[in-house]
């Protein structure tokens, strides 16, 4: 039975069904640090499940009926089924339930400053950039974000603060559960389709999620997506804009360069003047706007522009977000990312051709079959950009393979488009394909948000 989650002094023992996961991790590490018992399953190990264990949360890889049914309360996510033997155990034994979302809703409420960062790309990277500066200015927030972060040693931090810095998520619109003070919307795109079905849902998810901000809070948005700037009349709380193409913005980015390494240098322009001279240690001119709206965010909290300045250039990135994996070879480096729609694809292509390289390789493994089918047009044109590409199969994640579209189709595309292309399925092969081919001075990029991140170390390892 779902509950609403009011008063936590009702339970002593809280168990999670998926505990592996980025936030579910860190809701348990948020319940232990106030003194609750908390236990969990997930069907795999990783990293994550170690560090559970390793401090005082007794996770189970599997199932984990008796601590299930010894719990007084099971908090779940939204990728558990409602046949999964944990869920029907408490059913059947009348334990109360509760979904990620709507528990971490509660979250917010606990904090005076909840700091939520949405939007269809780029997340994760705005989330850990603005920690990095509340970091540096030595507030100690409280943070959870979806990858791992260096700064923190892990995707949550438990400060003892009123800030809490947070990723919110539209799948399945679980940020509409979430009560902010202040959040920032950084784009709104075609994606989760799946459960969407239509863009224009996706825009009302968002217009509904703008107007959950506190009406005497701040909603910074994006003043270079259209969609972003009409959220002002959804929202009575202050209303914030940053852009580069847009001069009419609060906050803009002028006189742009890119060092070899493809790291930005610009002038933040506030309402006009000049703000600050930024330099950045990420790539790509997606990141300027990402760091724009850290800066917008951060200052409105008064944070002062040496630590703004600071925070901005200690960032080297978020696990997967153009993370480099080493090299090989004759300086053939290799890169891991996480981008697996359209336009995240062409904004690590745009990063990437910021740095000084002889010839690209993308090996590209597509996320779910219904964002494949969706956007194989716009994966086939993008992905062709590079000078070499290898597709390997499609990673289902929450599907089933009901054989309406594969990586040969997307083989097929590009093709059509005039580039050739290659599938290969097994990683051991594209690793011998590449380690064949690659020349001196290439720049290799493993592209997409499952297994492929993996390969990455393969390529790398000197036994390959």
């Amino acid at each position: 039975m779902d509950i609403e989650i009011n008063n936590l002094d009702n339970y002593k023992h809280i168990h999670l069904i998926g505990i592996g996961g980025v936030s579910m991790s860190a809701i348990a590490e948020t319940l232990k640090s106030w003194g609750f018992e908390v236990t969990g399953s997930d069907l795999n190990s990783s990293r994550i499940t170690d560090k559970l264990n390793e401090h005082g949360i007794r996770t189970v890889i599997g199932h984990n009926l008796e601590d299930c049914e010894n719990a007084d309360l099971v908090i779940y996510n939204a990728a558990i089924p409602e046949d999964d033997p944990e869920m029907c155990l408490a059913k059947e034994k009348n334990i109360p339930t509760v979904g990620r979302g709507k528990f971490v809703g509660f979250l917010t409420r606990k904090y005076k400053e909840a700091i939520c960062i949405s939007g269809t790309h780029g997340k994760t990277t705005t989330t850990s950039m603005l920690s990095s500066c509340f970091l540096e200015a030595k507030l100690d927030p409280s943070i959870e974000v979806g990858a791992y972060l260096n700064i923190i040693d892990g995707n949550y931090r438990i400060g003892k603060s009123e800030y809490f810095i947070l990723e919110s998520c539209e799948y399945k619109a679980n940020f509409l559960n979430f009560f902010p003070n202040t959040a920032i919307i950084l784009n709104i795109d075609n994606d989760h389709l799946d459960f969407y079905k239509t863009f224009e849902n996706i825009v009302k998810a968002f217009q509904k999620f703008a107007s959950l901000v506190d009406e005497n809070g701040l909603l910074v948005v994006n003043g270079d997506d259209k969609n972003c700037l009409s959220l002002k009349e959804f929202t009575k709380s202050k209303f914030i804009t940053y852009g580069i193409e847009n001069d009419n913005c609060n906050y803009v980015a002028k006189n742009i360069e890119f060092d070899d390494n493809g790291f930005a240098n610009f002038d933040v322009y506030k309402d006009g003047e000049l703000f600050e001279k930024i330099k950045l240690s990420v790539t790509g001119k997606h990141n300027i706007l990402n760091s724009l709206a850290t800066i917008a965010v951060s200052d409105y909290y008064k944070i002062s522009k040496n630590d703004i300045k600071e925070g901005l250039k200690k960032f080297t990135g978020a696990s997967r977000r153009l993370e480099y994996k080493g090299e090989f070879g004759d300086n053939i480096k290799v890169f891991d990312d996480y981008a697996h729609h359209p336009t995240e694809i062409l904004a690590t292509y745009s990063a990437v051709k910021n740095k000084k390289y002889h010839e690209s390789w993308v090996i590209f493994q597509p996320h779910t079959f219904s964002r494949t089918k969706t956007h194989l047009d716009a994966f086939a044109e993008v992905l062709s950009k590079f000078d070499n590409i290898i597709l390997t199969d499609i990673y289902a994640a929450r599907e089933k393979d009901e054989k309406i579209v594969s990586s040969k189709d997307l083989v097929d595309k590009i093709e059509k488009l005039g580039k050739k292309a290659k599938y290969i399925s097994k990683f051991e092969d594209i690793v011998t394909e590449v380690k064949k081919n690659a020349k001196k001075d290439d720049i290799i990029i493993t592209l997409g948000a499952g297994t492929i991140t993996n390969l990455g170390s393969m390529l790398v390892t000197k036994n390959n």
